[in-house]
């Protein structure tokens, strides 16, 4: 399947968006882990979020130490967040993830 550069980008924005804000991936280490892409590249989709106005942003977790906690969606933007879980086999499908 031949994908373009931007669709792949978009989509792969919206399945971390999605895994952050359901609470099945909210760091860099369970995203990589859930979607087997590297750290960096997990940090670089976070940071780009903001590109399509979805704000998340992290909380350290009290008292903890070295920027433990969680990241959290507080907006979805003009993204319409409901369309991303009927759709999740076709966003995993062509990101190749499992």
């Amino acid at each position: 399947m031949d994908v373009s550069k931007t669709k792949s980008s978009f989509y792969r924005r919206l399945y971390v968006a999605y895994l952050i804000d359901s609470g099945l991936a909210s760091s860099v280490p369970a995203l990589s882990e859930v979607t087997g892409m590297p750290r960096r590249t997990a940090q670089d989709t976070i940071t780009a979020l903001a590109e399509l106005d979805i704000l998340c942003e992290f909380e350290q977790q009290d008292g903890a130490r070295n920027h433990a906690g969680r990241y959290r969606i507080h907006s979805w933007g003009a993204i319409d967040k409901g369309w991303i879980e009927p759709n999740l086999r076709q966003i995993k499908a062509v990101l190749g993830y499992p």
